[in-house]
């Protein structure tokens, strides 16, 4: 074991507590600085912050200055309070809501990935956002826009076509962009988890673990695994561990960095009573891994119970209620954060990883191997709950001897079923 090269960085989603995300309509500020002061309180070193595309640029050829200013506004207010800031893009999906602009819907429906104008036009709001923020000692970088893949899966009811080809080529031309207008930002793109586990996904593993400078992570048990198994398996606590060690076995470079990116405890699946323990149980047997940069909780604050039509688990998710109150989850996540500043976690080298074939790599097929219901998480998981987490490996690498040494991995076993895995467990 030894020391992490840079502390671990503890940050929260930001959610207006009043009026969500709308409130980029009627943008005022001191709303704004008092639901930071309340994140600050919780002990956090980062928001990471969503304009909303639609009030960016309402038109293809029209970035609202304003609007690009307030993001400017919401960074300065951050570094008052000794947060920094990583600003998402194209906004997007949040919270099962969709946010296009007008020109891209309806009657004037384009492809949002392989319309060339549309593109240029993605490419100069990214510019612009890059060049408000960039020269602000306090912001980490982009985002391109949160789980963008969503508008590309085959169950979106307005499902935007796009080949795994011409998707990577989109993803690689936003962040050039980005880096052209801030060379220094730590910039990405960010996806569900439709990209490690659905074959139809575009967005491939490959791309969320080669393109940007760090693979991001969103880990919601609400999907596959509370289908998959109940209330106290330990596949629900492990779940994130196991998509951190999966972004890591798809990196061709063992040393970068993932950003548990988003993670949430989502009643009914998680009882309010249960989710402090749920965060912490979660997160500690991650934290050891070398190259984690940081985690960052979804969400800040509650939805208000006055906005209509959220998903029932949308309303609970915050550390802090929709008045700033901190809720015992916010207590104990600013806990743990102190905790592991004050005494960090020693990183530590899984030398055992459980090997699994990652089909075509190119279009991504083959990927449900490593879903929640497969073969190879059950190996994964028996092995974690057994307590010797181990990493994971691509069997096109088991012939690359300076990557497995890079990585620290001498043990590989093959990925068996866990007979013990199942919806009653």
């Amino acid at each position: 074991m030894s020391g992490r090269a840079q502390p671990l960085r503890w940050g929260v989603n930001y959610t207006p507590s009043q009026s969500w995300f709308h409130s980029w309509l009627d943008f005022d500020l001191d709303a704004v600085r008092a639901d930071l002061d309340s994140i600050a309180e919780l002990g956090l070193d980062h928001v990471r912050i969503f304009p909303l595309w639609p009030i960016l640029q309402p038109s293809r050829t029209l970035l609202r200055p304003q609007a690009i200013t307030d993001v400017g506004k919401v960074v300065d207010a951050a570094a008052e309070r000794n947060l920094d800031v990583a600003v998402d893009g194209l906004q997007g999906h949040l919270s099962s809501f969709d946010f296009l602009p007008s020109w891209l819907t309806s009657w004037h429906r384009r492809n949002m990935f392989t319309d060339p104008e549309v593109v240029d036009a993605q490419a100069r709001l990214i510019t612009a956002l890059a060049t408000e923020v960039s020269a602000r000692s306090n912001v980490i970088g982009l985002t391109l826009g949160n789980e963008t893949n969503q508008f590309a899966v085959e169950r979106h009811p307005e499902q935007q076509h796009v080949s795994p080809a011409r998707m990577g080529e989109w993803i690689g031309t936003l962040l050039d962009a980005a880096r052209s207008a801030w060379p220094a930002g730590m910039h990405q793109h960010s996806f569900d988890d439709d990209v490690w586990f659905a074959d139809s996904a575009p967005v491939t593993p490959r791309h969320a673990a080669t393109l940007g400078d760090c693979s991001t992570v969103h880990s919601w048990v609400f999907t596959s695994v509370a289908r998959n198994f109940g209330p106290g398996h330990p596949a629900r606590t492990f779940f994130a561990d196991y998509l951190v060690q999966l972004a890591q076995a798809w990196a061709e470079d063992p040393a970068r960095p993932v950003w548990l990116q988003e993670i949430g405890a989502p009643a009914p699946f998680i009882a309010a009573d249960d989710a402090p323990e749920f965060m912490e149980s979660s997160l500690r047997p991650l934290l050891d891994t070398p190259n984690l940069w940081g985690v960052t909780w979804w969400c800040s604050h509650d939805v208000s119970r006055s906005l209509a039509d959220f998903p029932e688990l949308e309303y609970s998710l915050g550390l802090l209620d929709s008045n700033r109150a901190a809720k015992p989850l916010g207590t104990r996540f600013g806990e743990l954060a102190a905790q592991q500043r004050a005494s960090p976690a020693l990183t530590r080298i899984r030398s055992t990883a459980v090997a699994f074939d990652p089909g075509d790599q190119a279009s991504g097929a083959g990927r449900p191997i490593t879903s929640p219901s497969g073969p190879v998480f059950a190996a994964w998981l028996e092995r974690a709950a057994a307590g010797e987490p181990p990493a994971l490996v691509r069997t096109s690498k088991l012939d690359d001897a300076a990557y497995l040494s890079a990585r620290g991995i001498d043990t590989v076993v093959p990925a068996e079923p866990y007979p013990h895995a199942g919806k009653d467990s």
